[in-house]
């Protein structure tokens, strides 16, 4: 009663007629649930990631925008490779040390500038990030390093990516574009969103589709014999039965695709993945380098110490699932392809090694298939390695302590396949 008479008209002293309580106090009650949410909108604030892209420079020169009501982020620290990333300057207190770079900006906002090489190569000297006079190759990471916010507890941030593209370039990110042309970066997980996921910018062909609830769009350079409808019809053949596997692969999906000098093999990032030009969609072995990499896509799983056999197994032997149980090979060439696998997988000496190579993955591909048939065996055919998969996913990462032991939950016992004497290279054997 207090709050309304505060609020509402002046009242001449008396009682009030107890007829109205009911609905002063209802209307009260109504008050506050709809202040409810502007509370919670009170603690976003606003991030604008700007990103000029210089061929001639090979970098996207960089500018962070922060807007809020109040000091919400109190400091951002980014964690880079001074090789790729540099240069900082703005408002408020910048300090570097080593990888580390800490901004603390002013309390209510301000811009923060950077400057992001794109040219990346791998150890064996192949490029996963390019740019060229033409067009540019690369992942969201490479334009805002990883940071961790310290900010008040609730704070949450609405970001949005913003191109500015030398005349006649386009571009394609995983993220839904505004009206204005922004990017809209929005992941569920995340309270302080930044850009990341492969990207294609420049003279590029895109060709898209929805399929099975998921919007696919495959682009890359014009020129670069990227095979984009035979993708878009490989997806829509498999795609179906991929997501009765791993339902949660997502509304959108980004296949980027160039020839030389990228690397000449497959990379998954967050909704999105590459695949060099040149790549078959099924290779003479029956394996699949598009399926496996959307696997890593579809699981987002990460490898504790030595589990990286698992990721990578899991990833080979879905690739070749996903083609056989679509009817996109029959069980006969699934057959020759795991004999492929097993002549492979000799050559493995240790599982648990900190980044599975081929003969690694072979290996790890034979022992989902032994845990498959014994979880299957053991729950009379109510359950199988795909509930295993599925749990992984839901925890995000892996281990192999972990796997071992959701593999017996599931098979109600042990599973011989995974016993540290069965496994190369096991601490424990």
């Amino acid at each position: 009663m207090t709050l309304i008479s505060r609020r509402g008209p002046r009242h001449r002293r008396g009682r009030i007629s107890t007829a109205l309580r009911p609905a002063r106090a209802g209307f009260a009650l109504c008050l506050l649930l709809a202040s409810m949410p502007l509370l919670a909108v009170e603690r976003v604030y606003e991030v604008v990631y700007e990103a000029r892209i210089n061929p001639e420079r090979e970098r996207a020169e960089m500018a962070l925008t922060l807007r809020q009501p109040r000091d919400f982020v109190r400091e951002l620290r980014f964690s880079i490779e001074p090789d790729h990333t540099g240069d900082f300057e703005g408002d408020g207190t910048i300090e570097q040390d080593g990888r580390y770079v800490r901004w603390t900006p002013p309390e209510t906002g301000g811009e923060l500038r950077w400057n992001a090489r794109l040219v990346s190569k791998r150890g064996n000297g192949a490029y996963d990030g390019m740019i060229t006079p033409e067009w540019a190759v690369f992942r969201g990471d490479d334009l805002v390093p990883p940071v961790y916010t310290r900010s008040l507890k609730g704070a949450r941030a609405q970001a949005r990516l913003r191109f500015e593209l030398p005349r006649g370039w386009s571009s394609a990110t995983p993220y839904r574009k505004a009206d204005n042309g922004d990017y809209l970066i929005d992941h569920e997980d995340r309270n302080f969103d930044r850009p990341t996921g492969w990207m294609a910018l420049g003279e590029i062909g895109v060709r898209w589709a929805t399929i099975d609830d998921t919007q696919v769009a495959v682009a890359g350079p014009v020129g670069h014999d990227l095979r984009r409808q035979d993708i878009l019809a490989f997806l829509r053949w498999t795609l179906p039965t991929f997501s009765d596997i791993f339902p949660d692969l997502g509304r959108r999906l980004l296949v980027v695709g160039a020839g030389d000098p990228m690397w000449r093999g497959g990379l998954s990032g967050p909704s999105s993945l590459y695949i060099h030009a040149d790549r078959p969609l099924i290779s003479e072995n029956g394996t699949s380098t598009l399926l496996h990499e959307l696997v890593h896509v579809a699981t987002g799983l990460r490898a504790e110490s030595g589990a990286d056999w698992i990721v990578e197994g899991l990833a080979e032997y879905y690739a070749l699932e996903v083609l056989v149980r679509s009817g996109t090979t029959n069980r006969w060439r699934h057959r020759k392809s795991v004999e492929d696998v097993a002549e492979w997988a000799e050559m493995a000496d240790d599982l648990f090694v900190d980044t599975a190579r081929a003969e690694v993955t072979a290996r790890a591909v034979l022992v989902m298939a032994a845990v498959d048939e014994k979880i299957r065996a053991g729950s009379d055919g109510a359950r199988s390695l795909d509930d295993l998969a599925r749990a992984l996913v839901a925890e995000g990462k892996v281990s192999y302590e972990r796997f071992r032991e959701l593999a017996e939950e599931l098979a109600g016992g042990a599973v011989k396949a995974l016993k540290p004497s069965r496994l190369p290279g096991s601490p424990e054997g």
